[in-house]
Parts: C-alpha cells; sequence; structure tokens
C-alpha cells in the first residue's frame, strides 16, 4: 500500500472514530450514502460507467491508484438530490458537498473494496466501514 493509502486509512479510521469534529459526519454520511445507493458500490460504479466515468469507479474498487474525480463529475453521476441529502446527512452546506464527497469517496472504496472487488449487494457497507476503520 502506498503512504498516501495508509494516510488515508488513518484519516478515515480517525473519522469514524469521532476525532475531527465534522469528518466523522460527512464519514457516516458517506457511509450511509453508499450504503443506500441502489446495488451498493457496484451499482455506484454501474452509475459511473454510464456517465463516461466508469475507469475512475473502477480505479477505487480495484488495486492500484485512485483516480480522481471532480466535484461537477460527481454531481453529474450522483444527482442534486443524492448530494442535498448527504449534505444535510453531514451537517454541511450543499454547496460544499460535491466537494468534500470528490475528495472523501475515492479512498472511501478503496477501502471498503481491500480485496479488488465490490462487497455483495445488501452487505451493510455503514457497519463494514465502521469495522474497517475502528468506529465505535
Amino acid at each position: 500500500m502506498s503512504l498516501f493509502g495508509d494516510l488515508a486509512g488513518e484519516a478515515l479510521s480517525s473519522a469514524l472514530s469521532g476525532a475531527g469534529g465534522g469528518q466523522s459526519g460527512m464519514m457516516g454520511a458517506a457511509l450511509q450514502m453508499l450504503n443506500n445507493h441502489p446495488g451498493g458500490i457496484a451499482g455506484l460504479a454501474q452509475a459511473f460507467e454510464q456517465n463516461g466515468l466508469g475507469g475512475v469507479a473502477q480505479s477505487w474498487i480495484g488495486n492500484g491508484e485512485n483516480s480522481p474525480v471532480s466535484a461537477q463529475q460527481l454531481e453529474s453521476v450522483l444527482g442534486s438530490d443524492m448530494l442535498r441529502s448527504f449534505a444535510e446527512k453531514a451537517g454541511i452546506s450543499p454547496d460544499l458537498a460535491s466537494g468534500q464527497l470528490a475528495q472523501m469517496l475515492p479512498g472511501l472504496v478503496d477501502k471498503l473494496t481491500h480485496n479488488g472487488e465490490a462487497p455483495a449487494e445488501g452487505t451493510d457497507l455503514l457497519s463494514l466501514g465502521m469495522k474497517l476503520f475502528g468506529g465505535k
């Protein structure tokens, strides 16, 4: 694993365990969004594929470097309603939601798919995230 991957894992662990204030709210909201997305992480990857960004999502799921995603790309994939819901649950303004999620999502999906495969549909990603990152 790369230094960046190690640091991202530590940051995610810290966020889920409550350190970092608002970060824990955003992490929980991101996990909840993934958990509620139709098809889970595989469904999210399919949505990226349908928007011409399949390689981006696959880089997060597969082994290797994670491709970045812009706030605009994320908004085109997820839609404004999902981002508004994320913002509400995370306790941030809707204007910040896509940018914050664009920074967080590649590392989060990478950690949830550590073996290079998306968890099976129906997997409780919130619980999995808490378990992986040491959250309470």
